[in-house]
């Protein structure tokens, strides 16, 4: 367990996509620091249940349903965190995912099998889907809540990128070429906003075990699928991450007495994933 950053204390920190595996972890622990944590999702059920666990930990949590690619959305809910709670500190940018529509059925195009589903077979409003949740709903939301973020003495966004940034997985490049997005974006936010205070920085998990993942990573007995072989395999570390591999550099980057000169830079959490060059 972390030791307790006093300078979180009374913050408070906005996290889209919040009932996530990642996500609600981190809810938990900022809370556990005295931080005030706002969970947005587009079903206010799946927040609460995570903001019910933080207060029965004794911490202070609210949901707020809230679509990040629905401006008037984001707006409402941005309303609601102010009256609950007065200011907003910290927002994370966790919401994204991938979808069916923008997946390929296989790694590489093959020109005489019809039944698997090709680069040419998916769908372009799929595609533009998976890309807008996980990069225009980070810049709607850095946009809303923005300006409540410069109205406070050390702000922060933290965005969610990827090793598909870096090295963009086979099957899923609606999601690769978002988070390849997302570490530009990271870099161009913090830029911009470098004279005003607001720093701008992402975390880049390696492979953990989600809900959205679990069926392609595990098989229904528990071992691993081919493609987990093959992460497992280049991952020097020889596990998929677990929530808690997060914290330390999420706390990190939150306190500014710790990283209070750190902005635009993207953090690989990935057991050595982007280190090994596979030899």
């Amino acid at each position: 367990m972390f030791p307790i950053h006093e300078n979180l204390n009374g913050k408070t920190a906005v996290i889209t996509g919040g009932s996530g595996v990642l996500c609600s972890e981190m809810a938990r622990e900022l809370a556990r620091h005295g931080v005030k944590v706002a969970i947005l999702n587009r079903t206010a059920e799946k927040g609460a249940a995570v903001s019910a666990e933080i207060e029965k930990a004794g911490g202070t949590a609210i949901a707020v349903a809230a679509d990040v690619l629905d401006r008037e959305s984001m707006e409402k809910a941005r309303e609601e965190v102010i009256s609950h709670f007065g200011s907003v500190d910290i927002l994370i940018n966790g919401a994204g995912g991938n979808h069916p529509d923008a997946i390929t059925s296989v790694e590489t195009h093959n020109v005489e099998s019809s039944s698997e589903k090709s680069f040419f077979d998916m769908d372009e409003k799929g595609f533009s889907q998976v890309f807008a949740s996980n990069f225009t709903g980070t810049f709607l939301a850095s946009q809303v809540f923005g300006k409540e973020l410069l109205k406070q003495e050390s702000p922060i966004i933290i965005n969610v990128s990827s090793m598909s940034a870096y090295s963009p997985m086979t099957k899923v490049p609606a999601y690769s070429a978002a988070k390849s997005a997302i570490n530009n974006f990271t870099m161009w936010m913090a830029v911009h906003f470098a004279e005003t205070g607001l720093r701008v920085n992402a975390i880049a998990p390696g492979f953990f075990l989600t809900t959205q993942n679990r069926n392609l990573l595990l098989n229904q007995d528990g071992s691993h699928t081919a493609r987990s072989e093959k992460i497992i395999a280049h991952t020097p570390m020889k596990r998929f991450g677990q929530p808690k591999d997060l914290l330390g550099v999420l706390l990190w980057l939150a306190d500014e007495e710790y990283s209070g000169f750190v902005t635009g830079v993207t953090v690989p959490v990935d057991g050595g994933f982007m280190a090994y060059s596979g030899v």
